[in-house]
Order: C-alpha cells, then sequence, then structure tokens
C-alpha cells in the first residue's frame, strides 16, 4: 500500500529534523543537547572464516550509543541494526552520505523529542569485491549468519540492549536495503520486528541481460585473475559481487563464481542454474516463501526516489504490489530524489522515527 503525504506533512516533518539536525547543532534558544556517542568495535566472525577472497572475519562495527547510557547505568535500550551500502563502509553512516552523520541527527532528534532514545548498529561489509550483499556464500563467506546471529549476540553481550526481537530492528541503503528485505524475510519475527528499506538493489532479476548489462559481463568474462577485480568499473565489479554471493562456486578459481551468463552463438544466453541460484535470491520471489513470517512484524516500510539512477522504482513499486496482494501491511514512499540524494532527509523524518514508534522499549526484567 502507498501511503499518500501531503506536502503540508512532509514539510513539517523536515523542519522537526532538518538542517540543524544534520549537522548536530542546537534549535535557535534551546538549552545545549545530551550527546550520546559513537564505540568503534571489532567483531570476529567465524561465519566468515577461509573465506575465498581473503577478507578479514575481524569485522569493524560502529556502535551509537544515546545520551543517557552513561548517566543511567540500569537502563537497557532497542537495537538498530544499520545496513551500508555497496563500495562503502560503516564509515559511510558517520561521514558520508551527503553530509548525514547518526551521531548528531540522532542526538538531536532526541533533543527535539522526535526519536526514542536507541541504540545504532553499523557493521562494515566490505570485501576485496566491494560488498557481500548480506548473504550466506561457500565462496565469500556466511555473511546472513554474521549479521544475524553473530553480531546480534555480540550486541547483546557487550551493551546494554533489551535483548528481545520486539526490540530490534534493520535497515540499509542500496545493497543495505537488498540485505534488509533479504535477511529480514529470513529472520523477520525471531530476530527483528520491524523493517526499513532506502532504495533497495536486487529486489528482481532478468532472464535477459540489457545492453549495458550485456557489456558487463563481457568485461567479465574476460577477466583472469581475482586481482584484476579491483580496476573494474561499476557495473562489471556489481556483478562480480553479486555472483559470488548468489552463485557461488569454489570448485572454478580464480573468481570461485558461476556467472549467470554466457555468450554462446553470437549471443548472451543464460545459465539456468545460476540464474535459478540467483533467482532464488530475489526478495520479490522469496516473497511466498516468506509472507507468515512477515506478517509476525510489527513494522515494514521501504522507499525510493523517483529518479533514482540505479534501483528501477518499478521494481520497489512491484514489492509493494507483490505484499499487498499477499496481505502483508507495511508502508511504502516515493519522493522527489535519485538514489543519494535525501538519505539524510529520509533517515531523519523516516527511518529512525519509524523504529522510534515500532520497537518495544518496554525492559520486562524482574
Amino acid at each position: 500500500m502507498l501511503e499518500n503525504r501531503s506536502r503540508l506533512t512532509f514539510l513539517l516533518a523536515a523542519a522537526l529534523a532538518g538542517a540543524a539536525q544534520l549537522a548536530g547543532q542546537q534549535p535557535s534558544g534551546a538549552g545545549a543537547p545530551r550527546t550520546g556517542r559513537i564505540d568503534v568495535d571489532t567483531v570476529h566472525a567465524q561465519s566468515l572464516e577461509d573465506n575465498r577472497y581473503g577478507d578479514s572475519p575481524n569485522r569493524e562495527v560502529l556502535v551509537y550509543l544515546p545520551p543517557s547510557y552513561e548517566s543511567i547505568p540500569a537502563r537497557r535500550y532497542p537495537v538498530v541494526y544499520l545496513l551500508h551500502g555497496f563500495g562503502g563502509s560503516d564509515r559511510g553512516w558517520i561521514r558520508g552520505y551527503k553530509g548525514f552523520s547518526i551521531g548528531p541527527a540522532m542526538d538531536s532528534l532526541v533533543d527535539a523529542g522526535a526519536v526514542r532514545e536507541m541504540i545504532v548498529v553499523m557493521p562494515s561489509a566490505r570485501t576485496r569485491l566491494g560488498g557481500s550483499f548480506y548473504t550466506n556464500s561457500e565462496s565469500a563467506g556466511n555473511w546472513e549468519d554474521f549479521i544475524s546471529k553473530e553480531l546480534v549476540a555480540y550486541v547483546d553481550g557487550h551493551y546494554r540492549t533489551l535483548a528481545r526481537p520486539e526490540s530490534r530492528g534493520l535497515a540499509g541503503h542500496s545493497m543495505g536495503g537488498y540485505g534488509t528485505f533479504a535477511v529480514g524475510m529470513r529472520h523477520a519475527g525471531d530476530e527483528y520486528d520491524a523493517l526499513y528499506a532506502m532504495s533497495a538493489c536486487c529486489t528482481r532479476f532478468s532472464s535477459q541481460p540489457g545492453p549495458d548489462e550485456a557489456a558487463a559481463w563481457e568485461t567479465l568474462s574476460r577477466l583472469g585473475a581475482l586481482g584484476d577485480a579491483a580496476s573494474l568499473g561499476f557495473y562489471p565489479q556489481v556483478f562480480l559481487a553479486l555472483s559470488a554471493a548468489f552463485s557461488p562456486n569454489v570448485n572454478r578459481p580464480p573468481l570461485y563464481v558461476d556467472f549467470p551468463f554466457e555468450f554462446k552463438d553470437g549471443r548472451w544466453q543464460p545459465v539456468p542454474a545460476a540464474q535459478a541460484e540467483w533467482q532464488e535470491h530475489a526478495p520479490y520471489d522469496m516473497l511466498p516463501r516468506y509472507v507468515d513470517r512477515l506478517k509476525r512484524l510489527h513494522g515494514l516500510a521501504f522507499d525510493i526516489g523517483d529518479h533514482d539512477q540505479l534501483v528501477p522504482p518499478s521494481q520497489i513499486a512491484a514489492m509493494d504490489s507483490a505484499l499487498t496482494h499477499a496481505g502483508v501491511s507495511h508502508v511504502y514512499e516515493t519522493y522527489d530524489g535519485d538514489h543519494t540524494s535525501a538519505i539524510g532527509l529520509r533517515m531523519t523524518t523516516r527511518v529512525l522515527p519509524f523504529f522510534s514508534r515500532t520497537l518495544d522499549f518496554t525492559d520486562v526484567r524482574r
């Protein structure tokens, strides 16, 4: 279902969490806002050991702790896990994304009473190929297990969290939006209770490549050494990383993948076995298997800019239609923007307030 918002409502929300929040400045005339802190942590992931690409299983994780974390030592908090996009890292949430920075944004929203205090966890999923797509892979490592099991267990064991699904959310942008859909579907209700996907890539796959895609596959077909992957252009690098995530083959060095297309008889033709694996990982096609899980969520939302140059808005509209047809309650919005232009505004006016509304903040300890 498409949630229609009037321009006035949007401007009021933007006024609440606009330039002052993004810059981490207090509203005019207000006292100095309380501030949280960001811890730089490292989590060793057994699920990523011995991957074929030599990526370290020791993953940097940024953890935003809210203003009262130190002053109220008995208090526990809900947790939002925030996944970054392809080619980026956890650091993008504190010094990237068009000037957005999670610490000043959260501090200002809390100070304004727009969101409640939460812990925000940002793992690095950057790999030698550019990104993990948060997927279990024999070649690249079991990234879904790291995100949904090991990381959650570590955070619950090392920080004062409300360690239950009802108090845990998952969000992300682009590749992270894909991870939100894919990982969230498989673990809705048992690990996460609310999902928010921003400009999610890779929700559907085509059985035939378009001209630009065909050029990328041609480039990959000539790639003879893993070391040459660093010099690839954006789309060939994305397709190689997707192949490592969705159709790995540890018996095919040096890339350890199967490609979903092959050039044969003068044209690009599908490789049925590899394409079946890609389709199995596409959230649009995954949906029938996980409808019952998604119905257990207390919140599901996703959005996309209507001028997104990397993700076809029609694919996200198709997710909206499929979820509506399946009877899964959700909120879907489009907005005036491209793939990255409004990340800060959407985070402050939509994503963080969404989790403040949907997660359970009750401390039920006895």
